[in-house]
C-alpha cells in the first residue's frame, strides 16, 4: 500500500523540470495526475474528448476500491456522494425473494463494506481534484506521436502544437491509442461471450443495499447510487457479438427481465423509449508482463489490463495502479527502473482480477451452480484484500 505522497527529491522529474505527460482524462489517468501533482511534479494531462464527459451509469464500489480512494485522499469526497453500506449484499431468488445475506467485513474498520455511485458523479469528483490539484488539462486534443529520447519525450498533438515531456504516462483505455503505438503487435480487448446492460432507476426503500437475483436464465443485480437511485445490472449470455439499435433497447431489456419479479419486475414496468439504457459487449485483454511500458512510456490502467465487471473492479485497479506508479516513481531515480518496478508489483493482481472475471463469466455461461461460482467470486475477492 503506498504509505505517503510526500515529495522526493531525488525524483528525475524534478530534477529536470519538466511535466509529465498523461494521455486520457479517465479514472486511472486523473487518479495518476492527482498523485503526481500532489507530490510535486508538474502534470500535462490530455484528453480527447472536448466537453471531459463521462458515460455509463453506475458503478458498484468494493472494500479494496475505498481502500484506494482513501489512500488518494478523495474518500471524503466519495462519502459525499453515491450510496455506502456496511453490511453485504443480499442474494434473491427471481420473484425476489431473499434467500441469503452476505457476511461481508470492511476491509479496514472504518471503511464501508461496499457501495455505488453514479459515474458521472465520481468523474466530476475526480476532475475537480485534478484541476484544484494544479494539474494543466488540454480537451479535444490527443497525442499523435511521441520519440523517446533516452532523457525526456518529445510528443507532437492532433492541433499541430509539440511538447517536452519526461515521460509519458497513457491511461486512454481499453483500446489504447498509444498501446498501438507502442506495441503494435499487442493483444487487443477480446469479446468474452456476454453484454452487460444497465439502466438508471428509482431506489425503493428495501433496496438498501446490492441485491443480486439468481435463478433465472440471465443473471441481474441492483445497486443503490444515492439515497434516490439505483442501477440495475443484466449479464447476457451472447455466442458472438451484435449491433444493439440504442432507440429499441429497452424493449429487449424488458424481454430480458420477464423472467423476474418484486423490484426488478418495477424496473422492467418503467423501462419505456426515454429510459437511459446502456448497453455493451463485455471484452477484455491482459498484455504480457514485457508489454506494459517501453522507455520512458507505460500503460496503465484499461491500457495495459482491461477486464469485465464480474468483481466490480475495473475502475479500483486503475486507481491502485495510479497511486503505485507514484510511489515508485518517487522511490526511484531511473524512470525506465520506476516501470519496472510498477509492473513487477502490479502485473500478478491485475491478472488476478482480469483472469478470475472473464472466468466467472465463462462460469455463467455454462450454467455452473450458484455454490460453484460463490467459491470463485469469494476466492478473488479474499485474494483482493491483500496490499497492493
Amino acid at each position: 500500500m503506498p504509505q505517503s505522497s510526500a515529495r522526493d527529491d531525488r525524483a528525475p522529474q524534478n530534477r529536470a523540470g519538466r511535466p509529465i505527460l498523461v494521455l486520457g482524462g479517465g479514472i486511472g489517468g486523473m487518479s495518476f495526475a492527482i498523485s503526481a501533482r500532489r507530490a510535486g511534479w508538474p502534470v500535462h494531462v490530455v484528453e480527447a474528448d472536448p466537453n471531459w464527459r463521462v458515460y455509463g451509469a453506475g458503478i458498484t464500489v468494493t472494500g479494496p476500491t475505498y481502500r484506494a480512494f482513501r489512500t488518494l485522499g478523495i474518500l471524503g469526497d466519495l462519502k459525499a456522494q453515491g450510496y455506502h453500506v456496511t453490511q453485504g449484499g443480499r442474494l434473491c431468488t427471481p420473484d425476489g425473494t431473499p434467500v441469503a445475506d452476505l457476511q461481508d467485513k470492511p476491509i479496514q474498520p472504518d471503511l464501508p463494506v461496499s457501495g455505488g455511485i453514479m459515474r458521472p458523479d465520481l468523474h466530476t469528483v475526480l476532475a475537480r481534484l485534478t484541476r484544484e490539484a494544479g494539474v494543466t488539462v488540454s480537451l479535444g486534443l490527443t497525442a499523435t506521436e511521441w520519440t523517446d529520447h533516452g532523457d525526456r519525450v518529445e510528443a507532437r498533438f492532433s492541433d499541430g502544437s509539440s511538447g517536452t515531456y519526461d515521460f509519458v504516462v497513457a491511461a486512454d483505455g481499453a483500446f489504447s491509442k498509444a498501446r498501438q503505438f507502442l506495441f503494435p503487435a499487442a493483444p487487443k480487448p477480446a469479446y468474452t461471450g456476454q453484454y452487460c446492460w444497465r439502466v438508471v432507476a428509482k431506489r425503493p426503500p428495501e433496496i438498501d443495499r446490492s441485491h443480486f437475483f439468481v435463478g433465472a436464465p440471465v443473471t441481474c443485480g441492483l445497486v443503490p447510487v444515492s439515497q434516490d437511485l439505483m442501477y440495475m445490472w443484466l449479464l447476457e449470455n451472447v455466442p458472438a457479438m451484435h449491433w444493439v439499435d440504442e432507440a429499441t433497447a429497452y424493449k429487449r431489456l424488458a424481454e430480458l427481465l420477464a423472467p423476474f419479479g418484486g423490484p426488478v419486475a418495477a424496473v422492467r414496468e418503467s423501462l419505456g423509449p426515454d429510459s437511459l439504457v446502456n448497453v455493451r459487449p463485455l471484452e477484455a485483454v491482459l498484455l504480457p508482463k514485457e508489454s506494459w511500458f517501453k522507455g520512458r512510456s507505460i500503460l496503465i490502467g484499461d491500457a495495459s489490463h482491461a477486464t469485465t465487471p464480474h468483481l466490480a473492479s475495473g475502475a479500483g485497479i486503475a486507481v491502485e495502479d495510479a497511486l503505485v506508479l507514484a510511489e515508485e516513481l518517487q522511490r526511484h531515480d531511473d524512470v525506465p527502473a520506476a516501470f519496472q518496478a510498477f509492473t513487477d508489483r502490479r502485473f500478478e493482481r491485475c491478472r488476478l482480477v482480469v483472469e478470475s472475471s472473464v472466468a466467472i463469466g465463462k462460469a455463467q455461461q455454462d450454467h455452473v451452480s450458484p455454490e460453484t461460482m460463490g467459491g470463485m467470486m469469494a476466492r478473488a475477492q479474499a485474494a483482493l484484500l491483500a496490499d497492493i
